[in-house]
């Protein structure tokens, strides 16, 4: 019985490691590069310099390289494109047992806009397969003081424009990273300014100020260091702008909520 036991954990052993490396394979497939139109690429084959090139893949996926003409490598992981090559250098009888590289020297065809509230806006390349969203954003320094929580998401899905606004804390706090959408070139992304609620009258410190998640009337009064020593709670007046635009001023509670772009007015005590 002792015998038998040592041999199947003899034989699971190596079939475990079998497993792991295949499972850290596959992960490393999934971070690989994929190649886009734009892209600048370095071709080497071992034992071979004369056929090294560095070229530009066509707007339709297209690599030309020595001997073999175009090979389609847009859509492909380096790994991909190059067994491709490979595999055609080996095919034709060019080399026997070729042995390429890969290289991205440029890549300009899968990147992803990131404009509006970030500290660094700009265009990002996808240098790995399966970057999310969150990765991008955090490309691009953040989201920068003045920026909303939500990011709005712009791309093209099974050839339709989808448009999504993706809650960023909601999406942490929950764990729920369904909506971490996993981007492709060409995708938008764009964070609007924070919305914002103003303040005047009988106040420490009248002016705009960021408004917070599920901010009360109370907390936005305490934004703008409280009442002077002639202000006064009573008659709080808010004029905030309704959906159709119009103008409405409307006396509000301590505990009720504020809205974006409200502008609470805190009159003068007459006692």
């Amino acid at each position: 019985m002792q015998m038998t036991f040592r041999f199947l954990r003899f034989l699971c052993v190596p079939v475990l490691f079998y497993l792991g490396f295949a499972g850290a394979a596959q992960a490393a497939d999934e971070r690989e590069y994929v190649l886009g139109p734009g892209d600048i690429v370095r071709v080497t084959v071992f034992q071979n310099p004369d056929l090294t090139t560095e070229a530009r893949v066509s707007e339709k996926g297209l690599l030309t390289f020595p001997l073999l003409g175009s090979v389609s490598v847009g859509g492909k992981s380096t790994s991909a494109a190059e067994a491709e090559i490979a595999a055609k250098l080996r095919d034709g009888g060019f080399v026997r047992q070729p042995q390429v590289n890969v290289l991205p020297v440029q890549i300009r065809g899968n990147q992803v806009s990131v404009l509006g509230q970030v500290n660094r806006p700009g265009r990002f390349p996808l240098e790995t397969a399966n970057l999310r969203l969150t990765d991008m954003v955090a490309a691009a320094g953040g989201i920068s003081a003045g920026g909303a929580d939500v990011v709005i998401f712009i791309g093209l899905r099974n050839g339709k424009q989808v448009r999504r606004e993706i809650d960023l804390p909601s999406l942490f706090i929950s764990g729920d990273t369904t909506s971490d959408i996993v981007l492709t070139g060409g995708d938008l992304i764009y964070v609007h300014r924070a919305p914002m609620f103003y303040i005047y009258g009988e106040v420490n410190r009248p002016g705009a100020f960021r408004l917070e998640r599920n901010m009360s009337v109370m907390q936005g009064l305490a934004s703008g260091g409280g009442t002077t020593a002639r202000g006064t709670v009573r008659g709080l007046r808010i004029h905030r702008r309704q959906a159709d635009g119009a103008l409405k001023v409307v006396e509000p509670g301590l505990d009720d909520l504020l809205r974006g772009d409200d502008v609470i007015y805190v009159r003068e005590s007459l006692f």
